[in-house]
């Protein structure tokens, strides 16, 4: 943990930061001595737990409601003076749909995952904007988008074409806020983690396949993340962090 004065500390906002990839996030942005806002839609009590341990402050909000996502930021802004310089989009939602039922993929699913995998880092990212640029720094963005958003996998086709623009949105706002404010995309393949442990195809797929031979764990993320932040030059780019699946 650093040693600078609190007041002086980066704050840093973790959407879907209870468990797996966001938690790691959380955990390695404090430890490297950055103020947490740890969020949820639903798990409060994880939520304040893991928030008193890091040292930052929990908000619960349901993201696919605007006004709570706004009121997220506003929370974050209200707890630290003001101060927004890391905005971590890893909320996101997913289930299975086979990509060849067209039938399956209702209308309702497609504006389901839009409102919270596009629409909400949107929102966020328009409602963290002053913040960011006030930033010392510069102000930073990390969208958790998927390699699904880079070929053609994915648990269905809604939530594949969700990350695709979210990486191409993160390519357009790195064009439109530089060098204020840097805009990165980091794109995952299969993590392990409590969502994803009954996903017996895809494990296999990752240790047969992949060169590294095994799914990535959540802290493999927050290392990029943390990588990703500490360069002040990196912006408009989507890395793909799938152990080299994407060369076979």
């Amino acid at each position: 943990m650093s040693t600078q004065h609190t007041a002086d500390r980066p704050v840093a906002l973790v959407t879907g930061s209870t468990s797996g990839i966001g938690e790691a996030v959380a955990r390695r942005l404090a430890a490297d001595g950055m103020r947490v806002v740890v969020h949820s839609r639903r798990s409060t009590e994880a939520g304040e737990a893991l928030a008193a341990e890091l040292g930052g402050t929990y908000v619960r909000a349901d993201l696919a409601v605007e006004d709570e996502a706004r009121g997220l930021v506003e929370a974050a802004l209200a707890r630290y003076d003001g101060r927004l310089d890391v905005l971590v989009n890893n909320a996101g939602i997913s289930w299975p749909i086979p990509h060849d039922d067209l039938a399956a993929a209702t209308p309702a699913d497609w504006r389901h995952l839009l409102e919270v995998n596009l629409i909400a880092p949107w929102v966020l990212c328009t409602a963290a904007l002053p913040a960011l640029r006030r930033s010392p720094a510069g102000g930073d963005i990390v969208n958790i988008t998927s390699h699904a958003g880079v070929r053609p996998k994915g648990s269905s086709v809604p939530y594949a074409a969700t990350k695709a623009a979210l990486n191409h949105v993160t390519r357009l706002l790195a064009a439109a806020l530089g060098p204020d404010v840097r805009v990165n995309a980091i794109a995952p393949g299969l993590v392990d983690t409590p969502m994803t442990k009954n996903w017996l195809q895809a494990h296999e797929l990752w240790r047969d396949r992949a060169p590294m031979h095994r799914p990535a764990q959540p802290t493999d993320v927050a290392a990029l993340v943390a990588s990703v932040l500490a360069n002040t030059y990196l912006t408009g780019e989507v890395i793909v962090l799938d152990g080299g699946l994407n060369l076979t």
